[in-house]
């Protein structure tokens, strides 16, 4: 019996010996568009090299930002849904690796019959019973000649590695977009400083004109004009209360909370500091860090390992079972040596005719890569677009703050000359009002800029994937 184990273990290691893999093995592709070493809108005087990434949000200096990064990813549903659906990719894979393994089984069985019996000499008829008692270990082992279940195996290690990267793009894109709600409540907030800053100014001009009016220095119209001005400025303030409780209600669900509204914060009109300079030369290999590229490139994966799958498919499956156990009509006898009960078979199993069936399943698994090849090249050129988008606007919005900074320190100047002309009578009231609108203006654009400004670095920070964290080097 010991030798026809042994023989049976030498055909098993010979057919493993002799197995093969089918189809392609993955490399990453060649996408044959011509990419520029470093972004096209960073300055090209000098070289960078990348450093270890820190948390980017953290260049605010702001404890509530931290706080707020915390909480999101903590305990936004977005984001528990993508690890529950890690880890229900990752109970897939363990469950398609287990298919390269043995299975193994536990027969336990014990029965009694009755049956009639005819004596052949009297013709009695009789009964008789039986008992029977088996335990027994069945186990079936599928021999992979041909790399069908390695490379199953391999599609559904992609396939984890892709939700992994998309749980990564999730927390990326909502800590983002958590962190620029609350830039916006900021510049909301100063919006309303400014806007009740200007009511305070308007409401003062009124009192001078009417006491104006009252000693005949003034007409009528220049105390309809005060008032109206005063009350156009007023009418603003519940709009920009209603968009403050509209995003912190936003922001509070981002971070699993309920939707709630905040009274607005005293914020310093000044506050603003530019975000850090974007390093000279910045390497566009910077992008390859970003998730969702990784999560398009194990997409892409999986599919060429299903290519393999497909074309395994078409030969034969051979499959190798076996059992051994006991068999005994006594219990107190079922584990004596004459019970003893085993079995080895091999078998393999070819279509012969299936219509083209399994052809055309190898045409579409390669049909489905293409199309992954596909979506990985759409998504690195909208990765590129992103980036220099960011770049570009992040210069041109750095300019026209330098603008805007020159344009509200005129209007301030302009504002001052007309309350001394108009105090000594040499210009109308409405020269005075459109120098009040202008100064509003400018610092309300102003506020806006640099907003744009702030959201623009998330967004540039996004785009690169995490940030940057470089050493610049000549």
């Amino acid at each position: 019996m010991k030798s026809r184990y042994i023989h049976s273990i030498t055909v098993l290691a010979g057919l493993l010996l002799t197995a093969c893999t089918m189809g392609p093995d993955f490399k990453s592709p060649d996408l044959n568009i011509p990419l520029a070493e470093t972004f096209i809108n960073t300055p090209p005087e000098k070289s960078a090299e990348l450093q270890e990434q820190k948390n980017w949000w953290q260049v605010f200096d702001d404890p509530e930002i931290d706080q707020i990064v915390s909480n999101v990813v903590q305990n936004n549903p977005d984001i528990l849904t993508a690890a529950a659906r890690v880890m229900e990719v990752q109970s897939i894979f363990k469950q398609t690796r287990a298919d390269q393994y043995p299975s193994l089984n536990l027969s336990v069985e014990a029965g009694r019959r009755s049956y009639s019996t005819i004596n052949p000499l009297t013709g009695n008829i009789g009964t008789k019973t039986s008992d029977s008692y088996n335990l027994s270990l069945p186990a079936s082992f599928e021999i992979d000649l041909w790399g069908r279940l390695a490379r199953s195996t391999e599609a559904a290690k992609a396939q984890l590695l892709s939700a992994e990267e998309n749980r990564r793009t999730i927390i990326q894109t909502l800590v983002a977009e958590a962190v620029t709600l609350y830039l916006n409540i900021e510049s909301i907030e100063r919006q309303i400083q400014v806007n009740n800053k200007s009511v305070s100014a308007y409401r003062r001009s009124l009192e001078i004109v009417e006491g104006r009016y009252r000693r005949g220095l003034t007409t009528i119209l220049d105390v309809r004009q005060a008032s109206r001005i005063l009350a156009q400025a007023q009418s603003q303030l519940p709009a920009l209360t209603a968009a403050l409780g509209l995003q912190s209600q936003a922001l509070a669900i981002l971070q699993g909370q309920y939707p709630k509204n905040k009274p607005p914060r005293a914020q310093d009109l000044n506050y603003f500091r530019l975000p850090p300079e974007v390093p000279p030369g910045l390497p566009s290999e910077l992008i390859a860090r970003r998730p969702d590229i990784q999560s398009a490139e194990a997409v892409l994966h999986s599919a060429c390992a299903q290519i393999g799958v497909a074309k395994a498919g078409r030969f034969p499956k051979i499959s190798l079972t076996g059992s051994f156990g006991y068999a005994s009509d006594e219990l107190n006898s079922l584990f004596d040596p004459e019970s003893e009960l085993w079995s080895i078979a091999a078998g393999g199993m070819q279509s012969v005719f299936n219509a083209g069936k399994l052809a055309a399943n190898q045409r579409a698994a390669q049909a489905r890569y293409e199309q992954a090849l596909t979506v990985y090249s759409k998504t690195v050129l909208q990765a590129f677009a992103e980036v220099e988008g960011a770049l570009l606007n992040r210069k041109e919005l750095i300019e026209r703050r330098n603008r805007l900074l020159k344009f509200r320190d005129e209007a301030t100047s302009t504002l001052d000359v007309a309350y001394d002309r108009y105090g000594r009578g040499l210009v109308d009231y409405l020269t005075v009002l459109d120098s009040q609108q202008v100064r509003v203006n400018a610092a309300l654009l102003l506020i806006t800029v640099e907003y744009e400004i702030l959201s623009n670095h998330v967004s540039l920070c996004r785009a690169l994937g995490g940030g940057w964290d470089l050493e610049i080097t000549n």
